[in-house]
């Protein structure tokens, strides 16, 4: 894997640490990163910490590919951002992700899709701002934050691209708990120590039953959006903007 994401592992617990060295954009490089970080994480079984490094957990989707990159390239970054988020969603292992920082929609994503959700005080917002920028959500996406988000804010964040600080964050169902800035890194240790504890098996079987039914609805929607003909139909959208 690429020093874009890197894995370490101490004990039962891996850490998988994004950092591009500015804001972590889910490029399709970036992407096969972390897949291949997870891959690492599955082979270990350990119970993962997704974090990462400067001002922001993730810009989100590389924007320049959306304007500028081929058909192939949109197609290839979509798929492997919606293939993670639902590995994250149905991961045999407890995933906590730890933001410090500004989470656009795929950074978004990969937060609502892992099992326990802490962020860092701090002046930043975490959100889906297709809408303000002239995308449409993914379907897949709508699914994930459907099944995490609490009704009131649902469509404030994903049909009027409302974004949120920490704290509100908390009461819209992006994360579990604020802790503070210098305690973050501490308090996912402990977290995911104490999810480590867990009988895997019954983690995993449990996991599987309580999020079957959304996880067969987003597999059957990105195998049916997201396919070479998807880059193709934003080509020619594109062309005639």
């Amino acid at each position: 894997m690429t020093d874009l994401a890197t894995y370490s592992r101490t004990g039962p617990v891996g850490t998988i640490v994004m950092d591009d060295g500015k804001a972590n954009v889910m490029s399709l490089a970036m992407l096969n990163a972390l897949h291949a970080a997870f891959d690492q994480a599955e082979k270990d079984k350990t119970v993962v910490i997704l974090k990462a490094r400067g001002r922001h957990f993730s810009g989100g989707f590389d924007l320049n590919v959306f304007a500028k990159g081929s058909a192939e390239d949109q197609y290839l970054m979509l798929k492997a951002g919606a293939e993670l988020a639902l590995r994250i969603l149905s991961f045999p292992t407890p995933v906590v992700a730890a933001c410090q920082g500004n989470a656009y929609p795929m950074g978004a994503f990969l937060i609502m899709s892992s099992d326990h959700r802490l962020a860092a005080e701090g002046n930043y917002l975490i959100g889906m701002n297709e809408a303000a920028i002239g995308l449409t959500v993914p379907r897949f996406a709508i699914e994930i934050a459907r099944q995490r988000l609490t009704p009131t804010y649902f469509s404030r964040v994903v049909m009027t691209a409302e974004m949120f600080g920490p704290a509100e964050a908390v009461t819209a169902g992006f994360f579990d708990r604020v802790v503070p800035a210098d305690a973050l890194e501490r308090s996912a240790e402990e977290v995911a120590g104490k999810l480590s504890t867990l009988d895997m098996a019954a983690h995993a079987a449990t996991k599987a039953r309580a999020r079957g039914a959304v996880i067969k609805m987003i597999r059957g929607m990105i195998d049916e959006d997201i396919t070479p003909q998807y880059g193709e139909d934003r080509i020619r959208s594109r062309a005639s903007a």
